[in-house]
């Protein structure tokens, strides 16, 4: 985590006054979480930067042309036929070049995904340096081929109409683009590959998610007023991704009621189960609240406060499995479930609400307590930890930080995750000594 990152959430828990986040639409998150955007468009910029070179290359001509300057046209032209064998190679290289690269790369991943938690493919997916380099890559070849189609076979500068100059120097430039994006990919991947990169980019984005929370008091769910309608989710099975809060809330505001969101994110739902509740009149019209409710395959962080503990624990869980047997992996993983602990032990959490312009609550939403994220943090990773004395120590020093830290009501999952780890190697340890030594706090687990 960087020294910014951490400065700034300990001004929020000093009580200093900072800039939220303002709420995104979900619409960005879901381009983020795509391979075909980011190539997509760059395919059409540069069908607009060939047009644009192309009629630069034809006024130029047309200048000359009007100039009597046909020596300089002659030049031009020879120029032009010189770059043609270059750009010919461009073209007919550059899609192996892709093929080969991203193969292997993906094979890569693969294998990572494999070692660290399937869930780490998403890090690749969201790569701005990947689809950086996938876009120019395949822009370069799209321009090439453009750009061969632009040179005329007439030779007299009287007849020839255009020369492909401006096109030839560009398709340059994207080349050299490509070599220094390709060198940047080969970096970024394989950063991707060691467990402290994707560690470090969990918790990040973890306390993104943390920061866009709100800040207010947990709303109390018993002062809505009545329940006084229902809405079910009508679209696909699948996990509740996100909501769109902006437009949540205008649709509760200007029906003039509270919505309650009643799945978390998260959550698996199926079409008729309900997800909003109604308090203070009637509930909105279903073309009003369109489009609030994402459902997808998989869970994202654009919302989900427990989704970075879940890949946390995965990746420690896998590395204290009998297979891998990593227990410093594990320990890299609690470095970061405690920091994180330490980090939204202050803040309000439970149920929590979204206010409109005016400051009337509109929607209230349903995070992870405190309780439930101590537990996914520290529950199934104490289970596996018990033989591995590393990992045992780093839990303990661990809780001991977190019960420094958490305000006096919510150590109580705290010391019961601490107990419930003595007792385990109470129960697994045989030898005195050993058990002292696996319960002796050490950040480091035994350096």
């Amino acid at each position: 985590m960087s020294d910014g990152l951490i400065t700034g959430m300990a001004g929020a828990l000093d009580g200093v006054k900072v800039r939220r986040p303002r709420v995104l639409s979900p619409l960005r998150e879901h381009l983020r979480d795509t391979m075909w955007f980011a190539p997509t468009a760059g395919l059409v910029g540069i069908m607009i930067l060939w047009l644009l070179a192309a009629q630069l290359d034809t006024q130029l001509v047309d200048a000359l042309r009007t100039d009597e300057d046909y020596d300089t046209i002659k030049d031009l032209i020879g120029i032009a036929d010189d770059a043609k064998a270059v750009i010919s190679t461009i073209g007919s290289a550059m899609m192996t070049f892709i093929g080969v690269v991203f193969s292997i790369s993906l094979v890569a991943v693969q294998m990572a995904s494999g070692q660290f938690s399937p869930r780490v493919v998403r890090l690749y997916v969201r790569s701005r340096i990947t689809k950086a380099t996938l876009t120019v890559f395949m822009a370069t070849f799209l321009f090439s081929l453009l750009t061969l189609t632009s040179f005329d076979s007439e030779q007299d500068p009287r007849l020839v109409t255009t020369v492909p100059l401006i096109e030839s120097v560009l398709a340059m430039v994207m080349v050299l683009l490509s070599l220094l994006l390709f060198v940047a990919y080969v970096n970024g991947t394989v950063r991707m590959m060691r467990i402290g990169f994707v560690i470090d980019r969990i918790a990040r984005e973890s306390f993104r998610v943390a920061v866009k929370q709100p800040t207010d008091l947990p709303v109390d769910t018993e002062q809505l007023g009545p329940e006084t309608a229902r809405i079910t989710h009508h679209g696909r099975a699948g996990v509740l991704r996100d909501v769109n809060i902006a437009r949540t809330v205008r649709a509760a505001r200007r029906q003039g009621v509270v919505l309650r969101l009643i799945p978390r994110i998260g959550d698996f739902v199926v079409p008729g189960t309900p997800v909003f509740t109604v308090h203070g009149g009637a509930a909105p019209t279903r073309r009003a609240l369109s489009y609030t409710v994402s459902v997808g395959v998989e869970r994202t962080f654009h919302q989900d406060l427990a989704f970075g503990l879940r890949q946390l624990s995965d990746i420690a869980l896998r590395a204290l499995s009998p297979a891998v047997n990593d227990p410093t992996t594990a320990v890299q993983a609690l470095d970061r479930i405690v920091q994180f602990l330490a980090s939204i032990a202050p803040y309000p959490l439970g149920a929590l609400g979204h206010r409109d312009r005016r400051g009337e609550m509109r929607l209230v939403q349903s995070v992870p307590d405190w309780t439930a994220l101590v537990d996914l943090g520290f529950a199934e990773i104490r289970g596996c930890a018990v033989g591995n004395p590393q990992v045992t120590r780093r839990m303990v020093a661990g809780l001991d930080d977190l019960l420094l830290l958490a305000p006096a009501e919510r150590r109580e999952p705290l010391l019961r995750h601490r107990e419930l780890l003595a007792q385990a190697v109470e129960r697994s340890v045989p030898e005195a000594a050993d058990r002292t030594f696996a319960l002796l706090p050490d950040r480091q687990g035994i350096g």
